[in-house]
């Protein structure tokens, strides 16, 4: 599944720790904005518990955007950057 994360942390610490974790998972494509070509649901499940071990669920927010094969290809991508590809994501 293609899943986009976004988040919005507002201690800068807790911040750096959770881009640390999705960067186990997904590529970073704007500041606050990652992409992950292909996550199964186990990683997907293991991510989003590692993320939430961190935040401060009243004052942070991370939202996942799970999105279908027939929704990939719709994408659009406007000024630089381009789509993260299913083979750019590890998990470690």
């Amino acid at each position: 599944m293609f899943t986009v994360i976004a988040f919005d942390i507002v201690d800068d610490r807790t911040r750096y720790r959770v881009v640390q974790v999705l960067r186990r998972y997904a590529v970073r494509v704007q500041k606050s904005v990652f992409e992950a070509g292909k996550l199964n649901p186990a990683d997907f499940h293991r991510m989003r518990l590692d993320v939430e071990r961190l935040i401060n669920v009243g004052e942070d927010t991370v939202r996942y955007y799970l999105l279908c094969g027939n929704c990939v290809p719709r994408i659009e991508v406007s000024g630089l950057g381009r789509l993260t590809k299913a083979e750019e994501y590890k998990v470690v």
